[in-house]
């Protein structure tokens, strides 16, 4: 599986709307880098943010999830607790081809100050914005900047299209709009 340089990103981008919007350089004067880089894309986090409260006293469920468990919160920075969680989604909306996996991996400006981004692969023809995991290990508070760069994805691409793809098994984040909880 070769993976993707700048060129074939900004074609797929511009010509099949693989990334929109698009940002066809690498921004970095004064913000957390984002935007096309030399082997992968640098994604933004979008201004919505779910951060975990333990307020309800909750518990965390993945068959039967209680939002009461986030606050919303719409900002430009969002504060994450010591040791705690928040999700949030791209600024981005993606279309993966059918013959490409992407791996996204959290920037390393975030992970030196101890914030963790998971995100999981986007399988071949999912589309939708990512829905962001971001962990704060610290025990301080930790700052997050909307609109900035968040992590970095990485394009593969295998010699053969897969025989069922994720919009052919009709999967239950495809086309996700904003952030999405856990579904079954």
């Amino acid at each position: 599986m070769p993976i993707k340089s700048d060129r074939w990103i900004r074609r797929m981008a511009l010509e099949k709307g693989m990334i929109e919007p698009f940002v066809d350089s690498q921004v970095r004067a004064g913000v957390v880098s984002y935007g096309v880089s030399s082997y992968g894309y640098d994604i933004r986090v979008a201004d919505e943010f779910k951060v975990f409260t333990n307020v309800n006293n909750t518990v965390i469920d993945p068959k039967n999830f209680d939002p009461r468990a986030f606050v919303d919160i719409k900002s430009d920075v969002c504060i994450v607790p010591p040791n705690s969680f928040a999700l949030a989604r791209t600024v981005e909306y993606f279309r993966i081809p059918r013959n490409i996996l992407t791996i996204c991996l959290g920037k390393s400006t975030y992970a030196r100050c101890g914030i963790i981004v998971n995100v999981t692969p986007f399988e071949p023809e999912w589309e939708g914005f990512v829905t962001l995991e971001i962990s704060n290990t610290t025990p301080l508070p930790a700052k997050i900047y909307a609109n900035e760069g968040i992590a970095q994805v990485l394009f593969l691409e295998s010699d053969e299209e897969c025989e069922q793809s994720y919009a052919d098994k009709k999967g239950k984040y495809l086309k996700q709009m904003g952030v999405t909880l856990p579904k079954i």
